[in-house]
């Protein structure tokens, strides 16, 4: 009997054990593995953290730290550029991460902001001053108070028009969901609430309302475009832009790529336009556009649809979760980060997070 009663408790202790176990969550973040940059021939060059100058086990450190769920479960990428060489990645995630497309949110309009200049310099547009009823006569004639809204207003977003981002999207997504025939339209048809120039609203109309210009005048969807005159040029392959049932392309929101190819558009924003030595973008238009025009608050200012923080003289591709690139010139030095899109508030990784993860690499470049 007491054979049996010890049998039975080793059952029951094997059966216990067997349960917490299943019962356990996955967990969120792999362990770290390498943060040697793997060759994937994307045209990126490749070095290492002690040749660029960078203390390694720091680095290493550093990303520990990244791969901890328990201090960052939201992050799915972070890589490291000096000298225009990718000296470190690793996925978070999941090492599929490296080729597969995610949604940058945000860093849409940042790549927009690069278009605007290239349309500008192709005489798309003659000047960043116009009116834009001068660009879209039809539909501001409709809309006689949307006028004498410039381009300029709407690339720093201070176009008057009464447009809120609730949530990822905002009103956009709730097109989306609406969905009416013309986005044009509808976002023309809101209401103004301040006068153009006057007042900074962070929202995905003015943007739109830049795609659509740009669309106008090219003839052709705004990302077949760009693919024609900036994707092509710095090699840009992996991704995907959506555009609306109407046709136009989705100027706030709506790439979807990697951490590499993002990188691609920083690293030519860093070398003042150039790409593999190639001069593709007008460095006039580059510094303009990562200039302080609009003090947003006490860290960040915006330029014509990138964020600037002056203390630390850094350019920052930002898009909603934590979809980053940081452009750091004193130490020629570029940081990807990429993490789940969707999450909200508190939840999500804002820049002064990134910020604090670019300071500790900062301070063990050499």
């Amino acid at each position: 009997m007491k054979t049996w009663n010890l049998q039975f408790k080793i059952l029951l202790l094997s059966l216990l054990t067997i349960t917490i176990s299943c019962l356990q969550p996955d967990p969120l973040n792999q362990e770290l593995k390498s943060i040697q940059p793997v060759h994937i021939e994307d045209g990126l060059s490749i070095s290492s953290p002690n040749a660029e100058k960078i203390d390694s086990a720091a680095l290493v450190d550093i990303y520990r730290d990244l791969h901890d769920e328990n201090l960052y479960w939201q992050f799915r990428s972070m890589l490291v550029f000096r000298n225009g060489k990718l000296v470190a990645e690793s996925y978070m995630k999941d090492d599929a991460d490296r080729t597969a497309r995610h949604l940058i949110w945000s860093c849409t309009k940042q790549v927009l902001g690069v278009l605007a200049g290239m349309a500008l310099e192709e005489g798309l547009i003659e000047s960043i001053d116009d009116p834009i009823a001068n660009y879209l006569p039809e539909e501001t004639g409709r809309h006689p108070d949307k006028q004498n809204i410039t381009l300029r207003n709407l690339l720093t977003m201070q176009s008057g028009i009464d447009y809120s981002n609730d949530g990822a999207t905002g009103q956009t997504d709730k097109v989306l969901r609406q969905i009416p025939d013309d986005i044009t339209y509808f976002i023309l048809s809101r209401p103004m609430y301040a006068e153009p120039g006057t007042d900074f609203l962070y929202k995905d109309g003015d943007p739109q309302l830049v795609s659509a210009i740009i669309q106008s005048r090219a003839g052709k969807p705004t990302d077949a475009w760009a693919d024609e005159v900036l994707f092509s040029q710095i090699g840009f392959r992996n991704y995907s832009w959506t555009r609306y049932r109407d046709g136009t392309t989705l100027g706030g929101f709506g790439l979807e790529t990697t951490p590499r190819e993002l990188a691609k558009f920083a690293l030519c924003v860093a070398d003042s336009g150039r790409y593999n030595g190639k001069q593709v973008i007008d460095p006039d238009w580059l510094k303009l556009m990562t200039s302080e025009i609009v003090v947003s608050d006490e860290d960040f200012s915006f330029g014509f649809y990138w964020w600037i923080n002056p203390a630390r003289n850094t350019q920052l591709m930002w898009g909603h979760g934590g979809q980053f690139a940081f452009i750091v010139p004193s130490k020629n030095l570029v940081v990807i980060m990429t993490s789940i899109p969707n999450t909200q508030g508190d939840h999500q990784i804002h820049g002064l997070d990134g910020l604090e993860i670019v300071d500790r690499i900062i301070n063990i470049c050499l």
